[in-house]
């Protein structure tokens, strides 16, 4: 068993958000029919915040790869601790004559391997979404207050759905 732990998806035949369709909303609106990555999103619709520089195709294009490699390896890391999960099923059932310390150890590893591959599943939910927000609509704009997250925000955490702000006054709750 390996160290490194990746999400992945426990559903058969769900993909990653290649193409979305969607109406106009107001202006800074893409397309009516986006055709899906990099090449349709327009850098200029992406929002910034005052004093950032606009955003560039190139950083398009490298946001959108950065996404899609990360959907990859979440879906194998989901893949490997399923399959860690597995083995350890199979194993609690061979404990005739464990004592009391190797029991908790089997109950430990496989709660920790579900804890990884859950938190898997949710990375792996947040960056769906975010490739489907950065090709379809919403990309950058925060979720609470509508404002721009941040170019600089965006390129650290491509996830983020809040802009700093809005993050702060949540986690203080």
């Amino acid at each position: 068993m390996t160290t490194t732990r990746r999400k992945t998806s426990t559903t058969t035949g769900r993909g990653t958000a290649t193409s979305r369709h969607h109406t106009p909303a107001g202006s800074g609106a893409r397309a009516a029919a986006a055709v899906g990555g990099a090449e349709s999103v327009d850098p200029a619709e992406l929002p910034v915040r005052a004093g950032e520089d606009p955003w560039t195709a190139a950083e398009v294009a490298e946001l959108h790869a950065e996404l899609n490699g990360e959907l990859i390896r979440l879906r194998e890391e989901i893949d490997a601790a399923e399959a860690a999960i597995t083995g350890l099923m199979r194993d609690s059932n061979d404990g005739a004559g464990d004592d009391q310390v190797d029991a908790g150890t089997k109950n430990i590893n496989r709660e920790s391997e579900l804890a990884l591959a859950n938190n898997a599943r949710d990375m792996l939910d947040q960056t769906e979404r975010a490739l489907t927000r950065l090709e379809g609509v919403g990309f950058g704009v925060c979720e609470s207050c509508g404002q721009a997250i941040g170019k600089a925000r965006v390129q650290a955490f491509p996830r983020a759905t809040l802009c700093v702000t809005c993050k702060s006054k949540q986690e203080r709750r």
